[in-house]
């Protein structure tokens, strides 16, 4: 009897293109936010383009796709920012918002958000 491999986070979201737009769609979103918006205050638009790609490929990859992420580790990319609990709370829900926007079924909605949450710790700054 063949054991049939689950698909990956990846697979099942839709591949890469939908990533791609999965993440313009919520970089939108947070860029348009008045709270948050500063945070790309200053940034080039080839500044921007680059992040963007960066997380683009840590997306893909973190979700098991076929990318590599040459990025720094979350902590040390977020250090400076201070971002506090409630800038957390605002990109948690435009990413929940950008994920009812693409109808992503809730068994992989949980899994991302989940994903989002296991990285709260390097990306806030505690007081």
């Amino acid at each position: 009897m063949a054991v049939v491999a689950e698909k990956s986070l990846y697979e099942r979201l839709g591949g890469y293109d939908v990533l791609c737009a999965a993440t313009d769609d919520l970089l939108t979103r947070l860029q348009a936010d008045p709270q948050l918006k500063g945070y790309w205050k200053g940034a080039s638009n080839d500044n921007r383009r680059k992040a963007r790609q960066l997380i683009v490929d840590f997306m893909v990859e973190s979700a098991g796709g076929p990318a590599y992420y040459s990025g720094r580790d979350m902590k040390r990319s977020h250090a400076g920012m201070g971002i506090g609990e409630g800038d957390w709370a605002l990109f948690m829900r435009h990413a929940a918002a950008t994920l009812d926007h693409f109808e992503v079924p809730a068994r992989e909605r949980e899994e991302v958000l989940g994903f989002f949450t296991s990285l709260k710790g390097d990306v806030i700054e505690q007081p």
